[in-house]
């Protein structure tokens, strides 16, 4: 992080809430009937006798947040998911910010992660963490836990939850018109069979992944893609100790061409990943590598669950279509370098859920596009391009060859880095930078990368010895 620095932006205290105890466990589950009107919405001088109706298609963070948001400010609200226990593979870190900005109970992260080690290419390995306060961490959970627990909460505030897969979207022949959703009720399944049904909506929300239905809909263009694959691994009691609070992150050409693989702890195992978007046929020897190299400390271990997804590696030309926007994965919201997701995710649904908000007066007034794209699009773009454009670069510098990975995992023992680095990953915070700071950090780096450049051209012209 050698061009901006991100500071701790303070924070309320976390609130601890209890599962079990909590109010998240009703649900309000669609079943089919039809919907009375309820109050008219204004088209300009126009009007109908309906309450604003918003679909947002995904259970993800994502979709989950922007439900959230929406049902809780009275905007009717679907909320379409088709697998209620989905279990996608993901590191599962999320930021100390996010645990206090969403709400989230500590009941659901499994570990608190205080340090990492980063690991290079030829196993040198650098403690990381040394800046950390005492109260910071980066979250641990599982995906199916998280995202239950936030759909939950969106229905407890009023969301209506559809157990089903959307297959279609009919776009409105007017301005004003309706958009027609189309999808298969899982609720109604009966000997592998679900009904199709279809109801009107007037703003389309896709959350639902880097395969989104809904972005195939609206044409909003392709983007590349990575290949996550991630092994649930349960390891002995005196092994996970070893992962209470620590981390490891792994790079390499064996692990990853253009990624990393990591170890990270979850509730009572680790998940064992790695990932890569230029050679996706080779997923699963990247990951026998990732366990070659852990092996030591993933001894004894068992297989319990295998997962594979596709996650976007940047934005989709078009995010915003008609009254349809895209959050999340849909709209390619994952950072490189990091790969992060989760946090990004959540905020996307919620910010996109606020636009909708206030551009509609609490639900008085459709949107139109240029509202959805002036109070979200915009606003985004404005907030975070910057932190997407240096993970972008610093992808593209160190993730290149192994003797630029070996740089990096030495440029990440350096104090200035790991403040800056921690700071810019707990707060999402961009501030100003310390100029002095960084032209040293600079000038280190790329003695750093020469040194590791001219040690691999060095080793490439030894003489071998002629074998008799």
């Amino acid at each position: 992080m050698a061009f901006i620095t991100f500071t701790p932006a303070s924070l309320s205290s976390i609130r601890s809430q209890s599962l079990n105890g909590s109010p998240l466990c009703s649900r309000r589950v669609f079943a089919g009937a039809s919907v009375a009107a309820v109050t008219p919405v204004r088209f300009g001088a126009s009007s109908i006798d309906m309450k604003l109706r918003v679909a947002v298609v995904g259970g993800g963070p994502a979709g989950a947040c922007a439900a959230e948001t929406l049902a809780e400010s009275g905007i009717d609200t679907y909320l379409f998911e088709r697998k209620m226990d989905n279990c996608k593979p993901c590191g599962g870190a999320i930021p100390l910010c996010m645990v206090d900005e969403f709400d989230l109970p500590v009941d659901i992260i499994d570990r608190k992660v205080r340090k990492m080690k980063m690991i290079s290419p030829t196993n040198v390995e650098v403690d990381v963490g040394k800046t950390l306060k005492p109260h910071e961490y980066i979250g641990m959970l599982r995906r199916e836990v998280l995202d239950s627990f936030l759909r939950d909460r969106a229905v407890s505030l009023g969301a209506t939850s559809v157990n089903g897969l959307v297959t279609k979207l009919d776009k409105p022949t007017t301005p004003d018109g309706k958009y027609t959703l189309h999808y298969s009720d899982y609720a109604e399944t009966v000997e592998g069979k679900s009904p199709s049904k279809s109801l009107d909506f007037d703003v389309i929300i896709g959350a639902d992944g880097a395969n989104s239905r809904v972005a195939k809909e609206i044409d909003a263009g392709d983007y590349n893609y990575a290949i996550a694959f991630q092994e649930r691994i349960k390891i002995p009691d005196e092994k996970m100790a070893y992962y209470e609070e620590l981390a490891e992150m792994y790079v390499g050409d064996d692990v990853s061409p253009d990624f990393y693989a990591w170890v990270f702890p979850k509730h009572d195992h680790v998940g064992v990943g790695t990932g890569t978007v230029i050679n996706r046929p080779k997923i699963k020897q990247y990951q026998k590598a990732i366990r070659d190299r852990a092996a030591v400390r993933l001894e004894g271990g068992k297989i319990i669950k295998v997962e594979a997804h596709p996650i976007p590696e940047h934005p989709r030309p078009r995010r915003v279509q008609g009254r349809v926007a895209l959050v999340g994965d849909a709209a390619g919201y994952v950072t490189k370098c990091s790969g992060e997701g989760i946090y990004f995710a959540a905020k996307s649904g919620r910010m996109c859920a606020e636009a909708v908000i206030a551009a509609s007066k609490n639900g008085e007034v459709v949107p139109t596009e240029n509202d959805l794209k002036n109070r979200y699009l915009k606003v985004w773009d404005k907030k975070y391009w910057a932190t997407y454009k240096v993970l972008d670069i610093l992808q593209a510098i160190f993730y290149r060859s192994d003797p630029a990975r070996e740089a990096f995992v030495k440029m990440c023992g350096d104090d200035y880095v790991q403040r800056v680095t921690f700071d810019s990953y707990l707060y999402k915070t961009v501030t100003t930078v310390s100029p002095v700071d960084d032209i040293k950090l600079l000038f280190r780096t790329a003695t750093s990368l020469l040194q590791e450049n001219l040690k691999e051209t060095a080793d490439i012209k030894k003489p071998v010895a002629t074998l008799k």
